[in-house]
């Protein structure tokens, strides 16, 4: 029996499946057993080296960290998106000179390491390190933003965009009636992954004696005289880095999923799908 893409697997090639599951499974189990009988033989769950995360001093060290962290992701985060919108609309303009210019900035910023852009303003422009950090990850986020926005854009049937026009709809209600609410599904995996991409970027503050979470680590890791490595700050942080990214995704599938329930993208895809009235009135034409 057989499916219209592929062959249903038989009982051989089932059995085959079950032991590369089980096979792969045991090497991952195998893998992360040792890693932990590494960190107990170094000596890296003593109750030395995790005694002081019970101090209120380093808790208050950690959370401040933290909200320096968010601070500086949810200015980029926004400051992205805008900034990604502004040079899609360029980089879509019919305008050659406008149109060329945004190309020319997307290419430039997209092209720069962000920890170059942060250090050039930084060190070079005399700003502070937020602002530095800020800006830096503007505009790299803000570049690559700007080529989801306008491959999310031009992904939209040409039709609907010809339909559109010959109803005597103008550009701008064309773009945030019809492409925009269609493309932002395809754009959303991309827009998330991005802003995953800032949100981990932030650590870059550091370098730039930015108090954020990495640093508040440094500090805490430094002022304890661990010796290296700093195991237990680490594996104190990066569950929360982990955990704020998942958040992040979560937040981008509740999105997607109220989209789906929204009656204007459903009204687009309901006049996408079927033919409009021909005749005023509402009706269709006499067929043959």
């Amino acid at each position: 029996m057989t499916t219209a893409l592929y062959d249903i697997p038989g009982p051989r090639t089932r059995r085959r499946h079950l032991f590369y599951g089980l096979a792969a499974s045991a090497v991952i189990i195998a893998l992360v057993a040792w890693i932990i009988f590494l960190l107990f033989d170094t000596g890296q769950f003593v109750a030395v080296k995790w005694n002081p995360f019970t101090y209120e001093g380093i808790q208050e060290l950690l959370l401040r960290g933290l909200g320096n962290t968010l601070k500086a992701f949810a200015y980029a985060a926004v400051l992205s998106l805008a900034l990604g919108a502004v040079l899609a609309t360029g980089r879509l303009s019919e305008h050659r000179a406008l149109r060329w210019v945004s190309t020319l900035v997307v290419e430039f910023f997209r092209a720069m390491p962000v920890l170059v852009m942060i250090f050039f303003v930084y060190v070079a422009l005399k700003v502070e390190p937020l602002p530095a950090l800020v800006t830096g990850l503007t505009l790299y986020n803000g570049s690559v933003l700007a080529e989801v926005f306008r491959s999310g854009v031009n992904s939209v049937e040409r039709g609907q965009r010809e339909a559109a026009y010959s109803l005597g709809m103008r550009k701008t209600q064309v773009m945030t009636h019809v492409l925009v609410p269609q493309g932002v599904r395809a754009m959303l995996p991309a827009i998330i992954s991005q802003l995953v991409v800032a949100l981990k970027d932030t650590s870059l503050g550091f370098l730039i004696t930015y108090d954020e979470f990495l640093h508040a680590g440094k500090l805490i890791a430094s002022n304890l005289n661990y010796g290296l490595p700093f195991i237990p700050v680490v594996m104190v942080i990066s569950p929360i880095y982990i955990g704020l990214c998942m958040l992040l995704s979560w937040f981008a599938n509740w999105v997607s999923k109220r989209q789906k329930r929204n009656p204007k993208v459903e009204a687009v895809e309901v006049a996408a799908a079927e033919p409009g009235p021909l005749l005023p009135g509402g009706h269709q034409p006499p067929t043959a």
